[in-house]
């Protein structure tokens, strides 16, 4: 299997590439800063120079090429504005799906975040309420398409190493934890087994080993 992540540096991204490579996939990573591909190649997988802000549909058209999956792991960032969720958490994953069914890949995973769908709290800001309503149009933009979509809400990350067990159902799920080792994990789960097709599912930390929780979720 071919996977072209978008975000190919985030710490998601990175650990999905290793995992991807070290089951015989190959993992292409697009990534704004050329710095960073070396590490995507310290990791197995091949990096590519693709700044999402700034591409054109048919740029990233031709990147897709070959794939047989692609994973949207792009984020503005804790750091970043309004404008920014808007042209990065909401645009670009616009663009990666446009590009997806352009060039014919089978399938499209896109990581979000518990909270979106829903009204954000007005106490967390306007950043926030930003990132969500860029989630939110995302999520909405993607289940529209002709594609094997997949939306995956992890909960609040951490980098704690990962358990291997989790819980992940459609929503709602109760909040909580998640390490972007599990994350990683579940998504390559969900991608090997052509599971998910179809499904809103939310993630965090539990008691359920997660080939088990991928292979109990709902079919379409």
């Amino acid at each position: 299997m071919r996977v072209v992540i978008a975000g190919g540096h985030g710490k998601i991204a990175l650990r999905l590439a290793r995992l991807l490579v070290d089951r015989g996939d190959e993992a292409v990573g697009l990534v704004r800063n050329p710095d960073h591909i070396a590490d995507l190649r310290a990791a197995g997988a091949e990096g590519v120079e693709c700044d999402l802000e700034r591409a054109t549909v048919a740029d990233v058209e031709k990147l897709l090429a070959g794939a047989d999956a692609a994973v949207f792991a792009a984020g503005a960032g804790p750091g970043s504005g309004v404008a920014r969720k808007e042209s990065v958490d909401k645009g670009a994953a616009i663009l990666l799906a446009d590009a997806v069914q352009a060039a014919g890949v089978p399938r499209l995973l896109q990581v979000s975040a518990m909270g979106a769908g829903k009204p954000p709290a007005p106490e967390r800001g306007d950043v926030w309420a930003a990132y969500i309503a860029a989630k939110t149009l995302a999520e909405g933009d993607l289940r529209r398409r002709d594609v094997g979509w997949t939306i995956v809400r992890p909960g609040l990350l951490t980098d704690d190493p990962g358990t291997g067990r989790v819980t992940l159902a459609p929503p709602p799920v109760p909040r909580g934890q998640i390490s972007r080792d599990d994350v990683a994990a579940a998504i390559a789960e969900l991608l090997g087994r052509g599971a998910g097709v179809g499904l809103t599912v939310e993630l965090v930390g539990g008691d359920v080993p997660i080939a088990e929780a991928v292979e109990n979720l709902p079919t379409r």
